[in-house]
């Protein structure tokens, strides 16, 4: 469900170190409660701990709940440094980019301005053309619940090549345009017929991007800022557009650009988010967007008919009949029975979670340094089913 690496990145773009000088107790730093309740996220605690000896440098978690604000840190920032993870970080959140683009779409419905069932190329004509695809036949819903059949860009075998593996450091700090992006998907066949199938695709929220800027006149980063980032202030949260560096305060992302275990441990901190886009560009904290997302689910900003809109959902794989796929929103049922609402999101050397409960009563969001080990799935259960 995310931009992950390597594994994942390579695939969808969806997502410590072995630093066997250092005893993994020197890695693991203690939880940082805000408000006197780590007791109840012992759980959680040892998840994100078992994470780092799992090779992750460092993590960092925060949850909400009705006894308050717990943050919990484990591991380092910087393996050059030692500067261990602070509950504050701020890290590229890489697909959880699509339930704002999404937001804003849904927003523009509810003022007129659009329609969910408008076709793309009502919008972008001419843009969804090639080897099959067909603007005409797709709508903007279908970009919004990855039931598009449109081909996903970051699958494109020169696409890899120059952002993954050896090539991401020739070219870490190229831009890349929304239209050069979807022109490198529009270089193969659709995936199915539209409506017929649902297969996760970053092209998707380019397009979706595309169509907030031809509604507007203004950048779909603006739109973000404008109608979510400003009314929730969500200082730490930013669309660094071109930007390669990272705000403070922020550590470091690793990566090993290669699916072999034995690979070398890169830092790719810096680099060009254009490549992401309106897909996952975005940077932010662990409480921006737990109040982002109990925001959202609890309607406070989106009408409710929107909101309904966005959490009618469809199947994803069979083989995970828990997950399910709204619009740019993602339901996710615990294997104690707790449903979720929210989104991952991977991009190099970051991987991300952020969830919340549908009544907004009980929110996570954790982020990795490092895009090729531990189970974020294993924070998810401890915090949510104890």
């Amino acid at each position: 469900m995310s931009l992950r690496t390597v594994r994942t990145l390579r695939a969808a773009l969806t997502g410590v170190v072995a630093m066997a000088a250092l005893a993994t107790a020197a890695l693991v730093s203690p939880a940082a409660a805000d408000s006197g309740t780590g007791e109840t996220h012992r759980g959680t605690q040892r998840a994100i701990e078992a994470a780092v000896r799992d090779g992750v440098p460092g993590v960092v978690a925060q949850a909400h709940d009705r006894d308050g604000t717990w943050s919990g840190t484990a591991g380092v920032a910087n393996l050059r440094t030692g500067r261990e993870r602070l509950p504050q970080d701020r890290f590229r959140v890489g697909s959880i980019t699509k339930t704002f683009v999404a937001t804003v779409v849904l927003q523009l419905e509810a003022e007129g301005r659009l329609s969910l069932d408008d076709t793309v190329e009502q919008w972008l004509p001419g843009v969804v053309r090639g080897h099959g695809h067909d603007g005409r036949r797709i709508t903007l819903r279908q970009l919004l619940n990855h039931t598009s059949g449109i081909y996903n860009y970051t699958n494109d075998p020169g696409f890899l090549a120059k952002v993954f593996g050896d090539g991401f450091f020739r070219h870490r700090y190229d831009t890349w345009t929304p239209r050069q992006l979807v022109g490198l998907a529009m270089g193969h066949s659709p995936e199915f017929a539209p409506g017929t199938a649902w297969k996760y695709s970053n092209t998707n929220f380019v397009l979706a991007g595309m169509v907030v800027e031809r509604v507007t006149g203004r950048p779909y980063g603006s739109e973000i800022e404008r109608r979510i980032l400003r009314p929730l202030h969500l200082r730490a949260t930013s669309l660094p557009g071109t930007e390669a560096r990272m705000p403070r305060p922020s550590g470091r992302a690793y990566s090993k650009l290669s699916e072999d275990p034995k690979a070398k441990i890169h830092d790719v901190t810096e680099l060009n988010p254009s490549a992401a886009g309106a897909a996952g560009e975005m940077v932010s904290d662990s409480a921006d967007l737990q109040r982002f997302y109990r925001a959202l689910l609890k309607g406070d900003v989106l009408p409710r008919r929107q909101l309904r809109e966005m959490t009618t959902t469809v199947p994803t794989d069979p083989k995970e009949p828990y997950n399910r796929y709204g619009l740019g929103l993602m339901r996710h049922t615990t294997s104690c029975g707790t449903e979720v609402w929210g989104h991952g999101g991977g991009i190099h050397g970051s991987a991300s979670e952020a969830l919340t409960t549908r009544d907004g009563s009980h929110s996570l969001a954790l982020n990795f340094n490092g895009d090729w080990a531990g189970d974020s799935e294993a924070v998810v259960e401890a915090e949510f089913c104890g």
